[in-house]
């Protein structure tokens, strides 16, 4: 796919290529994935640099994310990115092969530091989900810190830098520039911006007046900031689609159960009815559990909780509303984020949503779907589970993107890969009808079977 960057993109992009570190505080939906790699892209063909870079991650981005964006688009095919993933071994052997990029998780940036050393030879680093080294008292902060004098250039990405206040600041920008504009330690920093509190048997800082001017001011030549509001149009939310890949064994469970539904229907002609039945056992197993006769509840696997998880972290505190689909997705998400998560049911939910007093709001587009104005608590859509019904689907995209919303609305798709999930999304693209589709892709997956094929 050819790639044509948005304004604000080659803002960004230039903005990486015009100084040797630099922080991008950009808004979820606008692109910091592709924005850096075409920077990477242009320092290696344009610029003519001996680059190698490292990109630590958050795990189930490190695991898919880049790559993804990586396969998608036509002008980054020159770069070979390879995932420094798995056992130690496998990471060692990965370390070894001929690259231009090389991703790992956040977490073992500890272990990455003990093996190279000295030896160390990544002279660019991207952390994406800069905010996470947030901690100077982290052991992931602490060993990037050790490594830092080697490194040429630092990228770091977030839509947050700030989540807890402007004490969150030190140790990500120190990462970027050694210190140079807000001090060589947090002490330093402490001294020179917060006032010192003795409260409670602790100390507790507070910013100093006019703090927060001089703190913007000394590193903007370092950081941009994006807000999505500022550069998305308002009018039209923004789709994105997150994959949930299935292992091999879940994976192999699923097309084994799909078959054997499949098979049930062999021995009649597959009508709209019977077709909807076997469709909605395959979306529950493509959610990750599915009912029995008896109604019991097999859990398949969890992959789509853990895109749910990761998106939610990204949100930084934003809240979310979350569509989900069966009973079984609604008691797995409540059991996951517990006390953090309200499903919609009284009128007291939605004050309390319009409020912002929940920060995750789970609800059934059929329950959600007409009438409710909820756009006044959150610009953030994840569908945890899809329907085949474009009307419940818009309508319970409506619920945010509706006059009084103040932000973009964001509208996340979790599919789980090479299932009927990817059936659905092309439904509500509008390619298909939903029987149509039902019902071709049964018949078709039928004459697979019965010729071996599956």
């Amino acid at each position: 796919m050819k790639f044509i960057p948005h304004d604000y993109q080659k803002v960004a992009k230039d903005f990486i290529l015009d100084r040797e570190s630099s922080g991008l505080f950009l808004d979820m939906g606008l692109g910091k994935t592709v924005t850096t790699l075409t920077a990477i892209e242009e320092l290696k063909n344009d610029y003519l640099e001996e680059i190698k870079v490292l990109v630590i991650a958050p795990k189930r981005v490190a695991e898919d994310t880049w790559t993804t964006e990586h396969e998608k688009w036509d002008h980054l095919q020159n770069l070979k990115v390879i995932k420094v993933l798995g056992t130690p071994k496998e990471r060692k052997l990965a370390l070894e092969k001929e690259g231009d990029i090389y991703i790992i998780t956040r977490d073992n940036v500890a272990w990455l530091v003990d093996l190279l050393g000295k030896d160390w030879d990544f002279d660019t680093v991207v952390i994406d989900e800069l905010s996470s080294f947030k901690s100077n008292k982290s052991q992931r902060f602490k060993q990037l810190r050790k490594v830092r004098p080697l490194i040429k250039r630092v990228i770091g990405l977030t839509g947050t830098p700030a989540p807890n206040g402007y004490m969150d600041l030190w140790a990500q920008i120190y990462l970027l520039d050694r210190g140079e504009r807000l001090g060589k330690t947090i002490t330093e920093f402490r001294r020179r911006f917060f006032n010192t509190l003795y409260r409670h048997g602790y100390n507790e800082y507070e910013l100093r007046e006019g703090a927060k001017e001089e703190i913007d001011e000394a590193i903007k030549d370092l950081c941009i900031s994006m807000k999505a509001k500022d550069y998305l149009k308002m009018e039209e939310p923004i789709y994105i689609n997150r994959v949930a890949k299935l292992n091999k064994k879940e994976y192999k469970l699923y097309k084994d159960m799909e078959r054997d539904a499949v098979l049930e229907l062999g021995d009649e002609d597959i009508t709209a009815l019977s077709a909807a039945a076997v469709s909605n056992k395959l979306l529950q197993l493509s959610n990750g559990a599915v009912y029995t006769d008896e109604r019991k509840v097999i859990e398949i696997h969890n992959k789509k909780l853990e895109v749910l998880e990761e998106l939610i972290e990204e949100a930084k505190g934003e809240p979310v509303l979350v569509f989900y689909n069966f009973q079984h997705d609604k008691d797995r998400i409540v059991e996951k984020f517990k006390k953090d998560v309200r499903v919609l049911d009284t009128e007291k939910d939605i004050k309390d949503w319009n409020n912002k007093k929940i920060k995750i709001l789970l609800a059934h587009p059929a329950g959600a779907g007409h009438g409710l104005n909820l756009q006044e608590g959150g610009s953030i859509i994840i569908w945890f589970g899809l329907t085949w019904s474009l009307e419940l689907y818009q309508q319970a995209n409506a619920r945010l993107a509706r006059q009084g919303q103040k932000e973009t609305v964001r509208i996340y798709h979790i599919i789980a890969e090479k299932t009927i999930d990817e059936r659905v999304l092309e439904v509500l693209k509008g390619k298909n009808t939903r029987q149509e589709e039902l019902l071709r892709q049964l018949k078709a997956e039928l004459k697979k079977i019965e010729r071996g094929g599956i």
